[in-house]
């Protein structure tokens, strides 16, 4: 019976050290973790601009009974842009960006009824360039097969200028009201302006990011200078004015992490499986 009970103990004691072996060999093999991580970015971007403007509005328009804008377009321009930015965690990240909007041609022409004298048309020239500073933040709404999709808000400044206006003028019934051929000089005007995102990122390695991205800008308003007719003559303050610029923006841009450009690891990206 001793011995029975001496190969009992002797047995359970082996397994007893087996298991703890075994623990220990466990909490010695790391285990996969996914963390969050931050981290510094630059950014570069390039794009090209869908343009709009609310109306125009000149003080000469007071001569008329009304006046209607028939065109007030724009053609599509370059976008060149340049940020700074922090991931705050895997699904949060803000950036700070400043860009070049180039020069854009406008082609406009309103027609003023006057029920008195008669109807009178306007063709207008110009272009427009914007320099754009906006504070942005952005959420990540999950990553599948390296895609991630994003919306993003905005709000900064936006410093427009209208150049190269011209006003060619014709009556179509009379010259009593007055149409005359006019120019102004350039003018730019300082303006508070915010932005709405949605886009996809595509992660082409722990440290570069592509993106791509819609965005829809409001740039606030701008003016020209001061109307001068073709004999020189200006006798009123009368800059042609746009009401409320908008655009509708498509640009690729690319996110670099801070870390690659400084010869160390950068932060892990985001997880490139899909997100729960």
């Amino acid at each position: 019976m001793l011995s029975k009970r001496i190969g009992i103990l002797t047995f359970g004691a082996a397994l007893a050290l087996t298991a703890t072996q075994v623990r220990a060999a466990d909490l010695a093999v790391p285990r996969p973790v996914v963390e969050e991580f931050s981290g510094w970015y630059l950014r570069g971007d390039i794009g090209f601009s869908n343009q709009r403007v609310g109306r125009l509005f000149n003080i000469n328009y007071n001569n008329f009974d009304s006046v209607t804008n028939i065109d007030k377009s724009f053609d599509s321009g370059p976008i060149f842009g340049v940020g700074v930015g922090y991931y705050v965690n895997n699904w949060l990240r803000f950036d700070v960006t400043g860009e070049y909007r180039g020069k854009t041609n406008f082609h406009g022409f309103d027609i003023g009824v006057n029920g008195g004298v008669g109807v009178a048309d306007d063709r207008y020239t110009a272009s427009k360039s914007e320099w754009t500073f906006l504070f942005n933040g952005y959420v990540d709404l999950g990553t599948w097969y390296r895609i991630t999709p994003f919306i993003g808000a905005g709000i900064g400044a936006s410093r427009n200028t209208i150049s190269n206006f011209g006003d060619i003028s014709a009556c179509a019934n009379t010259c009593a009201i007055g149409g005359s051929d006019a120019f102004a000089g350039s003018a730019s005007k300082w303006n508070f302006a915010w932005a709405l995102y949605a886009g996809l990122g595509y992660q082409l390695s722990p440290d570069v990011a592509l993106e791509l991205a819609y965005r829809y800008i409001d740039l606030g308003n701008a003016r020209t200078g001061d109307l001068i007719a073709f004999d020189g003559t200006n006798n009123l303050n009368n800059p042609m004015e746009f009401h409320h610029l908008t655009s509708q923006d498509i640009r690729l841009g690319l996110r670099v992490n801070f870390g690659a450009l400084q010869g160390y690891p950068a932060p892990p990206p985001p997880p490139l499986h899909s997100r729960g």
